[in-house]
């Protein structure tokens, strides 16, 4: 029976799909999908608002690091993974020095927060990237206001609202706004 672990591999930055894709490919090519049968980018999907439309990007929680479930007992799990282009190598080792360093396993309270933080990511589908400050600038790019400018009165993250100060006909007027109606002013 194979004991399978979490390890945490440290990534080059800005290159965690393509060392995945990689080490998928290579596994699958070696027939090691049982040693190592899951590969994470603990990540969450973000929404901005760029020129009134909005934008989904994803963002790493953990950039320049992968989360991989395998069983190192079997040597050949544990080379490939290092061999990989854009892979530095496995977080954490037990060995003072030398070569036979041995990645230490993530603990199962470590891999389940880190899991249940992804989970509750997709249960909330996705989140504004970009949160308003008080005073800051903002443009009104839906509704009756559309096209109006007015400063952030006050902000309401939990409700995703905004109170902005609009002028309008001369006068500050008080509106309330949902993020998606608003635009930051560069």
């Amino acid at each position: 029976m194979s004991e399978l672990n979490w390890y945490v591999v440290r990534v080059v930055s800005g290159q965690e799909k393509k060392a995945k894709t990689y080490l998928e490919s290579e596994i699958a090519r070696q027939k090691l999908e049982d040693y190592v049968p899951q590969i994470l980018i603990p990540s969450e999907k973000v929404y901005e608002m760029r020129n009134g439309k909005k934008r989904v990007r994803e963002r790493n929680f953990f950039p320049g690091y992968m989360i991989i479930s395998a069983d190192l007992s079997h040597g050949e799990a544990s080379h490939i993974i290092t061999s990989i282009p854009g892979i530095i190598g496995f977080l954490g080792s037990n060995a003072a020095g030398g070569a036979s360093k041995v990645p230490v396993p993530l603990r199962q309270s470590e891999i389940n927060r880190i899991l249940g933080k992804v989970d509750e990511v997709e249960e909330f589908d996705e989140k504004l990237d970009t949160p308003y400050i008080v005073g800051e600038s903002v443009k009104v790019m839906d509704g009756p206001f559309s096209g109006f400018t007015g400063t952030v009165e006050e902000v309401f993250e939990e409700r995703k609202k905004l109170n902005v100060m609009v002028k309008i006909f001369g006068r500050n007027t008080p509106v309330e706004l949902n993020y998606m109606q608003v635009e930051k002013q560069e």
